[in-house]
């Protein structure tokens, strides 16, 4: 017969012995050698030619300063952002004009238009409100523009980038039109 006294007794001992070995003091320290100081550090050479930077993308492109409006017109509906960029609906002609805003010139322009699908270059014509371009209400360059990770851009020869949110007044105008 196995005595339970056995595991009680192992474990009072073993009790006994955490607390004996509490009441020992800790080895002494030994003494260090004095640390030296570290060695200067190598100076960099300087470079010769600043390095050249990096390619920029279009879509880190700072965003055109500007807000879109959308407004019901007699004869359809138009988006308008910032003063510089427009989307007008002609439902009944089935078109969709793009207008950017440019300095006055006597010969036609191109305007490309760019989405994260790709890039796509128009021949517009010069009004006064800018280089106009007139798409089919079904071209898929619309659906980029409003389906473009978060913007789009509109370039044109001599003017300055657009970089422009496509926010629900793209769709709008475009649905509007079909």
């Amino acid at each position: 017969m196995v005595s339970r006294s056995l595991p009680l007794a192992a474990l009072t001992s073993s009790i006994a012995a955490m607390l004996l070995s509490g009441c020992v003091p800790p080895p002494p320290v030994s003494p260090t050698a004095p640390r030296s100081p570290a060695p200067a550090p190598a100076p960099r050479p300087r470079p010769s030619a600043p390095a050249a930077p990096p390619a920029s993308d279009w879509r880190d492109a700072p965003m055109t300063p500007g807000d879109w409006s959308y407004g019901a017109t007699a004869g359809g509906s138009v988006a308008s952002f910032g003063g510089v960029f427009t989307l007008r609906c002609a439902p009944q002609a089935g078109t969709i004009t793009l207008t950017r805003a440019a300095t006055p010139r006597s010969t036609p322009v191109s305007m490309t238009v760019t989405t994260s699908d790709g890039s796509r270059a128009f021949t517009g014509r010069i009004t006064s409100a800018g280089i106009e371009i007139a798409l089919p209400a079904r071209d898929k360059v619309l659906d980029s523009m409003a389906f473009s990770r978060g913007r789009f851009a509109i370039a044109a020869p001599g003017e300055t980038t657009l970089y422009i949110p496509s926010w629900t007044e793209v769709t709008r105008v475009i649905e509007d039109c079909r």
